[in-house]
C-alpha cells in the first residue's frame, strides 16, 4: 500500500519526502484527525449525549467479562429477537485509553432491528507501554468468548458480525485475519466485517508523530498491518471513509478495498461524500444512514 521514498526532495516540500509525496510536516497532519476535523470535540459531546438517550429508552446494558483483568469487558444491549444475531463495536481513539459508554448511540438502530449490540472495553496504548498487540489480542479474544457463550444473552453465535471505526477499524482490520484456531474458534466465526475510517497498512503511521507514543517495532508493523494478511478473510467486509478525511485515510481505505477486489474478496467501498472522520461514524446509529444501512442489509437480521 504505497512505498517508502527515501529522502527525496520537492520544490513544493518544506522538507524530504518521508512516505510518499509527503513531508514529515505533512504526514503528520494526515494522521491527526483534529487538522482535518475541527469539530471533533463537538462531535464526541454528541456522542455521549446520543448514548446516554439510548441507554435511557433501552435501558442500561448487561456486562459480561470476557478476559481476567478489569478492563476486559463487554456490554450487551439486548433485542428481544430470539437466537438473534450479534453485532460487534470497536471503538477507536488513537489506540488510548477511551471507555466505550460514549459508543452506545448505534444499538438502538441495531436492537429495534433484531439484533443483539456488543461494546468490547479494552486497554488502550497508553496502558500498555506503547505496545498494539495486547489491545489486539484483547479483542480477539472477547470474540471467542462471545462465540462460547453466546447463549447467555440468547445471541447466536453463528451470525456474529464485527465492525469498527478508526484506530477500532484497525484492530477489527486485524480480527478479520486472525488464525482462529489459536482461540479454539471456527475460522468462520466473522460473518460479517465493517471496516470504517481504518487503518490496514502501519509502515506510514509508523513514521508520523504517533510513534511518540506508538512502539512501532519491526513486528507490530508486520503482524498488525491486515493489508499483509488478506489472504486469511473469509468473511464479506465493508470499508467506508469520508469524503472530508484526512489524504491519508482516504487513501489507505481506497487501497484496502481495492487490494481485498483484487484478492478476489467480497468487498464494498462506501465512499461517503461530505462527512470527515467523525461525523461517518454517527450515521451507524440511522437506519438509512450511510453505515446503519449497510450494516443493516450486511446483517440482514430479521432473517431469523
Amino acid at each position: 500500500m504505497g512505498a517508502l521514498i527515501n529522502q527525496r526532495a520537492s520544490s513544493e516540500s518544506n522538507g524530504p519526502f518521508v512516505y510518499l509525496t509527503y513531508d514529515q510536516a505533512a504526514l503528520d497532519a494526515a494522521y491527526d484527525q483534529t487538522v482535518y476535523a475541527h469539530n471533533r470535540d463537538q462531535l464526541h459531546r454528541r456522542y455521549a449525549e446520543l448514548s446516554d438517550a439510548v441507554r435511557a429508552r433501552l435501558g442500561p446494558p448487561e456486562r459480561f467479562s470476557y478476559g481476567p483483568s478489569a478492563i476486559e469487558h463487554l456490554d450487551v444491549f439486548r433485542t428481544m429477537q430470539p437466537n438473534a444475531p450479534i453485532f460487534v463495536f470497536v471503538h477507536g481513539g488513537a489506540w488510548k485509553a477511551n471507555p466505550s459508554e460514549r459508543y452506545a448511540f448505534p444499538a438502538e438502530n441495531l436492537v429495534r432491528a433484531g439484533a443483539h449490540y456488543v461494546l468490547i472495553d479494552f486497554a488502550g496504548v497508553d496502558e500498555l507501554d506503547g505496545d498494539l498487540r495486547p489491545m489486539v489480542r484483547q479483542v480477539r479474544s472477547a470474540i471467542a468468548w462471545l462465540y462460547e457463550s453466546a447463549s447467555r444473552f440468547d445471541g447466536d453465535r453463528d451470525r456474529i458480525f464485527v465492525g469498527g471505526h478508526s484506530s477500532g477499524a484497525h484492530i477489527v482490520g486485524c480480527v478479520a485475519v486472525t488464525d482462529w484456531a489459536e482461540y479454539a474458534t471456527p475460522h468462520d466465526v466473522l460473518k460479517g466485517v465493517l471496516c470504517c475510517s481504518g487503518m490496514y497498512d502501519l509502515e506510514p503511521v509508523s513514521l508520523s508523530k504517533r510513534s511518540a507514543y506508538v512502539r512501532f517495532d519491526a513486528d507490530t508493523i508486520e503482524s498488525l498491518s491486515s493489508c499483509r494478511r488478506i489472504d486469511r478473510i473469509s468473511a464479506p467486509l465493508i470499508v467506508a471513509y469520508g469524503t472530508e478525511e484526512s489524504p491519508e485515510f482516504q487513501r489507505q481505505n481506497r487501497e484496502f478495498a481495492a487490494a481485498l477486489a483484487a484478492a478476489g474478496k467480497d468487498v464494498r467501498l462506501i465512499v461517503a461524500a461530505g462527512y470527515n472522520h467523525f461525523e461517518i461514524v454517527e450515521t451507524l446509529g440511522n437506519p438509512f444512514g450511510v453505515l446503519g444501512a449497510a450494516v443493516l442489509a450486511q446483517m440482514n437480521p430479521a432473517r431469523g
